[in-house]
């Protein structure tokens, strides 16, 4: 058996974020979709980022985020994904780099740019994607990097990359290797649009390829078309053995051995921009688990990730989650 080298093996989208805070007299103007995520083409990618107010520019990637993310705990992780061989994707390259990520998938030296998210943040915090998925939507089977899935102990598969049938192929492909390499695999559903567009392909993943299951509220109820929190829950439990729902400030619900446990949210002073939330959720959920904390502990360690990038823009993390952890008493 491989020897176990990363924490987590993230497998995703490689986008560059362009976020910038605007009204909502912007987002209406510009017929955006609030509080959501919206594919778009090059050209819209090119006006959007062209009236974008005040833009930073930032490495991103929902399944990128949560792996920084691990890092900053002081887990050690990989990342497969695609970019192509251009500035942004330069960049992409060089921030996960300095985070101490190994990223070594080839870029495409033809084809589509790197992927870009244009977020737009309301004063409310409500972060409104709008994404080009550029060269990611070539990732295949053939990207997968079988010796780094193996090094993995778990293996993470971000919901936003499986809008093409080679991204498709490439999730089982990966979630086979892992599964024969004697490692765990997790999924994040990633958006509630996402889950409708791909319904019935994530509940055969669920119930045939992965471990542990990442998801919101939006999301899960989206999943077994359901108004019902608890009926959806008890629907999950039957289809998988481990589980996480984030429930914005209500805290999490966590389904494992026995009765779900409900874990509450970090108080947060001002939440700035919600970008990033559920992807360091995920990020704390999944070294804990490395580690093999209680699930009641990785929650925590969730939950702090996610107070701590909601303070302020950017979906990635402004202080190193280590310390929040060892502020907190908790030790792995």
């Amino acid at each position: 058996m491989a020897e176990i080298l990363y924490d987590v093996v993230g497998l995703g989208n490689a986008i560059v974020d362009i976020i910038a805070p605007v009204e909502d007299s912007f987002l209406d103007r510009f017929n955006i979709r609030k509080n959501g995520m919206t594919l778009i083409d090059e050209a819209r990618a090119d006006a959007l980022t062209a009236a974008a107010p005040d833009a930073k520019q930032l490495s991103g990637g929902s399944g990128a985020n949560t792996i920084v993310g691990v890092a900053s705990f002081g887990g050690s992780a990989a990342y497969i994904g695609k970019v192509f061989d251009d500035p942004l994707g330069a960049v992409f390259r060089r921030d996960m780099n300095a985070s101490g990520i190994p990223f070594d998938t080839p870029p495409l030296e033809d084809g589509p740019a790197t992927a870009r998210s244009i977020i737009f943040v309301t004063p409310d915090g409500a972060r409104s994607m709008n994404t080009y998925l550029g060269a990611s939507v070539l990732f295949g089977p053939d990207d997968v990097q079988a010796d780094v899935v193996k090094a993995g102990a778990i293996l993470y598969l971000e919901g936003y990359l499986f809008d093409e049938e080679a991204a498709k192929e490439a999730f089982i492909h990966a979630s086979e290797i892992a599964k024969a390499a004697g490692r765990r695999v997790a999924l994040t559903l990633s958006d509630s649009f996402c889950v409708e567009r791909h319904r019935e392909s994530f509940l055969h993943l669920i119930r045939n390829h992965v471990d542990i299951l990442f998801a919101n509220e939006d999301e899960l109820l989206s999943l077994y078309q359901t108004d019902d929190f608890d009926t959806a829950v008890d629907k999950l439990r039957s289809d998988t053995a481990l589980a996480a729902v984030t429930r914005s400030e209500k805290g999490s619900v966590v389904i494992g051995d026995g009765e779900p446990i409900s874990i509450p949210a970090e108080p947060v002073d001002k939440v700035v921009d919600t970008t990033g939330a559920g992807d360091q959720y995920a990020a704390g959920f999944l070294l804990g688990l490395s580690r093999e904390l209680p699930l009641a502990l990785c929650a925590k360690l969730g939950h702090l990730a996610a107070a701590e990038v909601i303070s302020h823009y950017g979906p990635r993390p402004d202080v190193a989650y280590e310390t929040l952890a060892k502020s907190a008493g908790i030790t792995y």
